[in-house]
């Protein structure tokens, strides 16, 4: 973590569920944003997928600001991990995903530019997969701060199972 980089602890980020999800498959999503207020876009995305009947969450992680890459010239990122239960196969949550996206007007200009809400689907089980659309897990989440940081605050380690 450089010096610029912080951690902040808020009332949903971190957040464990003690209820059990009757729902089959378990997925820890990335997401992320530089545009606008997005703590309290984070907010509304947990809100918004505790009225979902595609998901139960399980678990956040405390919110990562760190520096953009790729494309710098922009305003520092804030990222967080969500893990997931769903019934939801990988492609149709991906669809799912991109639908949620778009629901808080996130816009795709340019590779690596700033955005409203990025939702990245880092692992969904144990799948190894690599399609046109969808790439489990993430490629490169191992090497990115904005993953890794954050997944180390969960308690939960079902991401640990293979990878």
């Amino acid at each position: 973590m450089d010096r610029e980089s912080k951690l902040f602890f808020r009332e949903l980020y971190p957040y464990y569920a003690f209820r059990k999800s009757s729902k089959p498959y378990i997925a820890v999503l990335g997401i992320g944003g530089n545009i606008g207020d997005v703590p309290r876009r984070f907010n509304h995305l947990f809100y918004y997928f505790t009225k979902s009947p595609f998901v139960d969450i399980v678990e956040t992680a405390p919110i990562y600001k760190n520096p953009p890459f790729g494309y710098i010239n922009q305003d520092y990122f804030y990222n967080s991990i969500m893990i997931i239960k769903t019934q939801l196969k990988p492609k149709a949550l991906l669809r799912y995903i991109l639908h949620t996206e778009k629901r808080f007007r996130r816009k795709r200009s340019f590779k690596d530019a700033p955005r409203t809400l990025d939702i990245d689907m880092i692992f969904y089980e144990n799948i190894v997969m690599q399609s046109r659309d969808l790439t489990l897990p993430h490629p490169h989440w191992h090497k990115r701060d904005s993953v890794l940081i954050p997944l180390k605050y969960t308690k939960s380690r079902v991401w640990v199972k293979k990878y």
